[in-house]
């Protein structure tokens, strides 16, 4: 176990170059005693339900209808072959990437690394303690990324929280070197506007370029000014992460007035989010292709020039989606899908009341060629299986499970579980398999479940919010020939192309 235990001093923000010259003096120990997670970033309390939405949850789950607190279902051809639980980091557990025999966890205190040489019994090769939501985290060579998207009082895995409206507070990007995987080490930090809420990588040879999506903007908040209405891009060169830099800020949404020219959401479009931003963007670099889900619209975009990435398209649905999550292309190249954060990820949105189409996926065809390319809705996916009002529940973070000829995925949908999917007809979309837990409470709203599920060199692995990590395996002939793609590396947001790539 390894945590990263700085002396808690506050600090004015750091220039980049002062920043990397602390960073680099940052010492690992071995004793958590002295390190201690921050509870600024812990999520937010449970919420009480109404005496009938318990009362139906109760007897659902003795019908039968829904698993019991904690029970684990999951279908015939789904094994649970391990789970991990929290150990020195008790926050809440994000996003998952793949080097080798490695897994890297993200948690709102800092991240994990696992050795996954055997998926039958993961362990534990580290702990680092780092705190700043969401720690959403990414790795390329010897370089690990994470992003801090709550306001601290400096770059320092010491920091503590501190209000947004302070010009002194810290939110951005943060670089660690993993050449030594028992003990990362802290090289650099770059702060963006409005912090880093999720990140997405374009290696390249020599630099990594990062694209950073941040969105809230607030006219009192000095480093998080409106309109933002874009990314920040940032150049790390790999032999030299400490001089980390800004290199741009594209526009994605240019348009007059305060706000840009995105979605104005309500009341325009009642209950859509007004877009101030990107969430989230998945780049295909053997395409230069990157798709963006951008708050009220979704959109497609070229990346010749990676530090200059120009829009071709934009899709905007006012019916169904209220916040444009996440996307995912498949492997030809000639659909996206979008998922759809209806409730934040915080709300009970997989019931009969929601329906089959609100949090939902949207599925895309991509019609015409090169930058006269056109998203076309297709359908919608959401699994088949309603939850409790008590299970936060919305479709999540997911990845392809690369079978030639066919457009399978696995996806996390929080106290949903973990659904496997076909949409090799973008019309007629239907899961194949399913692994997930009962509610956490049956009396509230307890936030939970699986936030990353991604396929990896044979197995599926879950960064589960409250129950640690879980390792999953494939039974059946559809996805079996996945199991012969093997992988150097994985950032799911980085999309490689499978047949290409592997050994």
């Amino acid at each position: 176990m390894t945590l990263l235990n700085e002396p808690r001093t506050r600090r004015r923000r750091l220039g980049v170059a002062a920043a990397a010259a602390g960073l680099l003096a940052a010492l690992l120990t071995a004793a958590p005693a002295g390190a201690t997670p921050d509870p600024g970033d812990t999520p937010k309390a449970p919420k009480k339900v109404s005496k009938s939405d318990a009362a139906d949850t109760k007897e659902a789950i003795a019908d039968g209808k829904i698993p019991a607190p904690d029970e684990i279902v999951h279908s015939d051809n789904v094994e649970h072959l391990a789970n991990i639980p929290k150990d020195a980091l008790p926050g809440t557990n994000s996003d998952l990437a793949f080097q080798g025999k490695y897994a890297f966890a993200g948690n709102y205190d800092g991240f994990r690394i696992f050795d996954i040489s055997n998926p039958k019994k993961p362990k534990t090769v580290s702990q680092v303690l780092c705190p700043g939501s969401q720690n959403d985290i990414s790795v390329s060579g010897n370089l690990l990324f994470l992003s801090t998207d709550s306001s601290r009082s400096d770059s320092s895995c010491s920091s503590t929280t501190q209000p947004a409206t302070e010009k002194s507070s810290w939110e951005g990007m943060k670089v660690f070197d993993i050449s030594d995987k028992k003990n990362p080490r802290y090289v650099a930090a770059v702060e963006t506007a409005c912090g880093s809420h999720t990140h997405t990588l374009v290696p390249e040879g020599r630099n990594v370029y990062v694209y950073v999506s941040s969105y809230a903007p607030n006219a009192a908040f000095p480093d998080c000014q409106p309109p933002h209405d874009g990314i920040s891009v940032i150049k790390v060169p790999r032999k030299a992460p400490h001089k980390a830099a800004m290199v741009g800020f594209p526009v994605l949404f240019p348009g007059e007035g305060p706000d840009g020219g995105g979605n104005p959401g309500g009341p325009t479009n009642p209950g859509v989010s007004k877009t101030t931003g990107c969430h989230d963007i998945t780049v295909l670099p053997s395409k230069d292709l990157a798709a963006g889900a951008c708050m009220g619209d979704g959109i497609l975009f070229s990346i010749k020039d990676p530090e200059r990435p120009k829009v071709i398209d934009r899709v905007q649905d006012n019916v169904n989606f209220a916040f444009w999550h996440s996307a995912t292309f498949n492997q030809r190249a000639n659909k996206v899908v979008f998922t759809d954060e209806l409730g934040g990820g915080g709300g009970a949105t997989c019931n009969a009341e929601v329906g089959p189409n609100r949090g939902a996926n949207g599925i895309y065809d991509l019609k015409g060629w090169g930058d006269k390319r056109k998203l076309a809705f297709k359908s919608y996916y959401k699994i088949p299986r309603h939850q409790a009002n008590t299970e936060n529940c919305v479709a999540h973070n997911g990845s392809l499970i690369p079978v030639p000829g066919k457009d399978l995925m696995v996806q996390a949908w929080y106290q949903g579980g973990v659904s496997v999917w076909d949409f090799t007809d973008s019309s007629k979309p239907q899961e194949i398999a399913y692994f997930e837990r009962g509610p956490l409470s049956a009396d509230e709203l307890v936030g939970g479940g699986s936030w990353s599920a991604y396929y990896y060199n044979g197995h599926i692995y879950s960064n589960d919010m409250e129950k640690g990590f879980d390792v999953l395996k494939l039974k059946d002939k559809r996805t079996a020939p996945a199991d012969k793609v093997r992988m150097r590396e994985l950032n799911v947001q980085t999309q490689p192309d499978y047949f290409g790539w592997h050994d």
